[in-house]
């Protein structure tokens, strides 16, 4: 056995005051066996953050610094990516291997539950680049994107997403267009419902359009044959798929839900519309076709939307978007929007679907993506 897998391995052995693993870390175990090329890959991280976190003392100050070494981990990921190493599944598994090691293992002090749970919040969001959004004051044009883990990972434990990838690939670029300077920022999305449930897209982009700080929202995840932009994203969820904790939310084709947020059912329209340049955008070139999606499901059947009003009085089974969290993420941003008076351009893409890991269509995708990111920031 490796000396990178005998590391990994060592990350699960339990102790007495050990938190229990969820079942996105359980996978882990099968991830170190079946993905040995993948998983490991930021060991000296993951050392680091062990290193400083068993040694701590001082609990004021503990959950700051595991917060810094998940900046870091992040931070490495991006600059892999980069680099050229076109992969997003090992900060995905070596984020998990950090959990792991910090729920099993203590600190100089003993830590009690509440302690922990807060920091592995702090240190879950910033690997996701959650604190690493900083725009260069001399950018002119800013805009935020954001991207989903690795999922349906019971089918295919190696599954790659290029929306994921591409959020790390774009994360800090900048270039320019005429005079003016264009800068991305990037973080990266779990595909738990529960999150979706707590606010987690709400709280992300609040400040945002409160203070009006960006020029353009982006939600990607991955989705069908080609590129979608996705016109009206619908209310409920109705896809009878688990997330990546395995849960389901009862919701289905016949029988769609509203989702949550902060222990209240969601309340919005049953549709709402984007608004990105989609026109501009739709002629970035590339390999694959950039399709105006305005294709939803209502109770009624299927309906090819011309406009917001052709949706007066349906009610929403799927969205242009679908009815899981990618659809999800893109309703919940254009409401938020909507609800603080803001004029932010923001809507969603699905990228091409990949099967597992496939290097030369993600690049692709990526490639064209930042063509339709640049179509529509020569508008802003």
């Amino acid at each position: 056995m490796t000396a990178k897998a005998l590391f990994a391995l060592s990350l699960l052995t339990s102790t007495a005051f050990a938190a229990p693993m969820n079942i996105e870390e359980q996978r882990y175990t099968n991830a170190v066996t079946e993905l040995a090329d993948v998983t490991g890959r930021y060991q000296p991280q993951i050392e680091q953050l062990l290193g400083r976190y068993r040694a701590d003392s001082n609990e004021l100050t503990v959950t700051h610094k595991v917060a810094e070494d998940g900046k870091n981990l992040w931070q490495r990921a991006v600059n892999d990516v980069r680099s050229g190493h076109f992969d997003d599944r090992s900060l995905y598994w070596d984020r998990l291997a950090a959990r792991i090691a910090l729920k099993q293992q203590q600190p100089s002090f003993n830590m009690v539950q509440w302690q922990r749970d807060i920091l592995l919040t702090s240190f879950e969001k910033a690997s996701r680049g959650f604190s690493d959004v900083k725009f260069d004051p001399n950018s002119h044009v800013r805009i935020l994107l954001t991207g989903f883990d690795p999922f349906q990972l019971d089918k295919n434990i190696g599954q790659s997403n290029p929306s994921g990838v591409a959020a790390l690939a774009l994360d800090g670029m900048t270039f320019q267009l005429g005079s003016k300077q264009v800068q991305i920022e990037t973080v990266m999305i779990p595909v738990r419902f529960q999150d979706f449930d707590d606010g987690l897209i709400e709280s992300l982009l609040t400040p945002y359009y409160r203070d009006s700080s960006v020029d353009m929202i982006l939600t990607v995840s991955m989705g069908r044959d080609n590129f979608d932009l996705e016109h009206f994203p619908g209310r409920n969820r109705s896809a009878a798929a688990t997330d990546n904790l395995q849960i389901l939310t009862g919701a289905s084709q016949t029988q769609p839900l509203p989702p949550h947020l902060n222990g209240k059912v969601l309340h919005g329209p049953e549709f709402v519309e984007f608004s990105l340049p989609y026109q501009v955008m739709q002629q970035a070139p590339g390999p694959y076709v950039i399709n105006d999606n305005r294709n939803v499901v209502t109770t009624n059947g299927k309906v090819n939307a011309t406009s917001l009003s052709r949706l007066d009085d349906s009610v929403s089974v799927q969205g242009s978007g679908g009815g899981y969290l990618s659809n999800e993420i893109s309703y919940r941003a254009v409401l938020l929007g909507q609800l603080m008076g803001s004029n932010i351009p923001v809507g969603h893409i699905h990228t091409p679907r990949i099967a597992g890991y496939d290097e030369a269509a993600i690049k692709a995708i990526v490639s064209q993506l930042e063509g339709m990111i640049a179509a529509g920031a020569a508008t802003l």
